[in-house]
């Protein structure tokens, strides 16, 4: 099982070169890519030269020995509006190409949730099955796996969080059948399950190993989307170890948990990443010590 983390944190304090060669320091297998400043149509990603830089980058990481494994696209997926929704089309379009280059095996792709959940379930599982079908034709092209995520929503009247699109383990089970395509798999956000009651352990095994392909893994309190390192919060992380054991998970272990490092100067950030980096270890070394022992 591959170590993996998101440049996010590191790419904003450093750019993507410095984060790369940080990561690759630092101890990791792999690097998930982050395309979220594309949203705000910021970063090399939009500029007319950005294959070249995305060769560049790949050649960086292979000389350093890290691989590219995964990647998140820009996102929100929509807002039922134009321009953005063509626009953002385009962009996540883009990060699939670069993906692409970089080697990305699989690239996580938010499912459209511009209505209020509740009240447009149906209309948006629609929705989905076809917007991530319409992407099956670029996967096909590239060479790369699109990944829904379990997602969340905002009561704003009530101030807490709700269900959203594939927040509970039988829609998100339902919508990946209902596709039917080896080029859309499952991307379990850990953090989000426990934000609508579930505990990750028990969507894991709900998802099972056939709709389970990639993992986003960070901590929180059950009332915020903290995005923080394991075992500063509240998840019980021997019993998510256990799950992914007795399901086969045979994806990589991808950290989506560096916010932590925003709150660190900048020079301490790479200690920050190491620290992380042990502790994913730790979590790694749990997860083959129970498959051996149910083998």
């Amino acid at each position: 099982m591959l170590l993996c983390t998101q440049t996010h944190a590191l790419g904003d304090s450093f750019g993507p070169e410095e984060a790369v060669q940080i990561l690759a320091e630092v101890g990791y297998d792999a690097i998930d890519m982050s395309f979220f400043e594309m949203e705000q149509g910021r970063g090399p990603w939009l500029r007319d030269d950005w294959k070249e830089h995305a060769i560049a980058l790949r050649a960086l990481a292979d000389s350093l020995k890290i691989c590219f494994r995964q990647a998140h696209a820009p996102f929100p997926s929509s807002k039922g509006s134009e321009p953005y929704d063509t626009e953002i089309r385009r962009r996540i379009i883009r990060s699939m190409e670069v993906s692409s280059i970089l080697g990305v095996k699989n690239i996580i792709v938010h499912p459209m949730q511009h209505l209020t959940y509740q009240s447009s379930k149906k209309t948006l599982f629609d929705m989905n099955v076809a917007f991530y079908r319409s992407l099956i034709p670029e996967c096909e092209r590239l060479n790369i796996r699109v990944c829904a995520e379990n997602m969340w929503q905002h009561d704003k009247k009530r101030g807490y969080i709700v269900d959203s699109v594939c927040s509970q383990p039988e829609e998100f089970v339902s919508l990946l059948d209902e596709i039917g395509s080896p080029w859309i798999g499952g991307c379990l956000d850990l953090g989000h399950t426990a934000l609508v009651g579930i505990e990750p352990q028990d969507f894991i095994r709900q998802m099972g190993k056939d709709h389970l392909n990639a993992l986003h893994v960070h901590d929180v309190n059950y009332i915020r989307d903290c995005h923080t390192m394991p075992y500063m919060e509240k998840l019980n992380w021997d019993e998510i170890c256990k799950a992914l054991a007795e399901t086969g998970y045979e994806g990589d272990f991808t950290f989506e948990a560096d916010n932590f490092l925003f709150n660190l100067p900048q020079e301490l950030q790479k200690d920050g990443a190491q620290l992380m980096e042990k502790v994913g270890r730790h979590l790694v070394a749990k997860i083959e010590s129970y498959q051996a022992s149910k083998a």
